[in-house]
């Protein structure tokens, strides 16, 4: 009975610690959306239906996920420092990305080229501040230069990485969960790390897969950095060296191909995806929606679940893969730019770009 009893103790305090963040997210939901800073305009998009959806999903997400981590259990207070200065650096960058970011530039490629020949993207404005905030988050969290190195790679890469899953409703909240329950089973402090991060999105995961919001930059790096420092905080480092391979595998795989594609291509992965989404659209539309991203460069930022309505016409000759003319800067297999429909007084504001 003794053994059983200290992984019962510890589960209370994380199952408190969700709880606490879902709770925080949907209320700064409810709140943002009652009152939008700045106005609702500037938060909205078209996504790939040509519906209206928000992103004020991304802050709500991004501040419930950061207040909880403050109370994270299992953890020193160095410990949940690193996780709240690791949810906080991303959620701000990603954020500014999201409402300054003109979707000219595309991946690492894009943006870090553009800065070679001393143009300064929002892209990699992002790409330099999640990096910063993964050392201070690294830093927070202590160890070893060669720990610092290795868990700073862990938050600005898993930041960047979940990002690049932000493509269709609810895919990456999906992927964020389950990377929280493949933590979780590695021990408590992991557990209680990702406690945060796992509340606040399963909270918000049905406005998601409703396509009524969408995590943006600001949610999706957020979480993704947040997941990176519980992985930081919980593995060993032989554990944490060979996640990092994969993170850095992933990104790089994702400067060539299109992992929409993949999905749509392997019925398991394409299952889960559609697991809780609308079905889609029967007609054209329906198949535009299942071949778009087929070929297409570097994920980004915003997933298609952010692209214009069809039909509109092409900028600089860019098309989609269906041949379909296309409005707004291109963004890997999908389009950003404000929402004109269902959203009055939609200007011109910039959509977001990932690196």
């Amino acid at each position: 009975m003794s053994r059983r009893r200290p992984p019962a103790r510890a589960a209370l305090p994380a199952a408190a610690i969700a709880g606490a963040a879902a709770v925080a997210a949907r209320a700064t939901y409810a709140a943002l959306r009652r009152r939008p800073p700045g106005g609702a305009a500037i938060w909205a998009r078209t996504n790939h239906r040509g519906e209206a959806v928000t992103l004020l999903e991304g802050p709500a997400v991004a501040l419930g996920t950061t207040l909880a981590s403050a109370f994270a259990a299992g953890l020193s207070p160095r410990g949940r420092a690193a996780l709240v200065a690791a949810g906080a650096g991303a959620a701000a960058f990603g954020g500014y990305d999201d409402l300054a970011g003109s979707g000219d530039r595309r991946g690492f490629r894009g943006h870090l080229g553009a800065l070679a020949r001393g143009e300064v993207t929002t892209g990699a404005v992002k790409i330099g501040g999640i990096g910063a905030a993964g050392v201070v988050a690294a830093a927070l969290a202590g160890g070893s230069p060669a720990d610092v190195v290795i868990n700073a790679g862990l938050t600005a890469g898993g930041a960047n990485l979940l990002n690049l899953f932000d493509l269709r409703p609810g895919r990456a909240i999906k992927v964020a969960l389950a990377g929280a329950a493949l933590l979780a089973g590695t021990g408590s402090a992991a557990a209680g790390a990702v406690a945060a991060p796992a509340g606040a999105a399963l909270a918000l995961l049905p406005e998601d897969l409703g396509e009524r919001a969408m995590l943006g930059d600001a949610g999706a790096n957020a979480l993704g950095a947040v997941l990176g420092a519980a992985a930081a905080a919980g593995l060993s480092r032989p554990a944490r060296l060979a996640v990092l391979t994969g993170i850095v595998g992933l990104t790089a795989a994702s400067e060539v191909i299109s992992f929409t594609a993949v999905i749509q291509r392997t019925p398991t992965l394409r299952w889960l995806d559609m697991l809780g989404r609308r079905p889609p659209v029967a007609g054209p539309a329906g198949a535009r929606q299942s071949t778009e991203g087929a070929g297409q460069p570097a994920e980004g930022a915003a997933r298609a679940q952010a692209t214009p309505a069809a039909g509109a016409a092409t900028v600089d000759g860019a098309a989609t893969t269906d041949g379909a003319a296309a409005a707004g800067p291109a963004v890997n297999d999908r389009r950003r730019t404000p929402a004109t429909r269902r959203v009055q007084g939609a200007g011109p504001t910039p959509g977001a770009v990932s690196p």
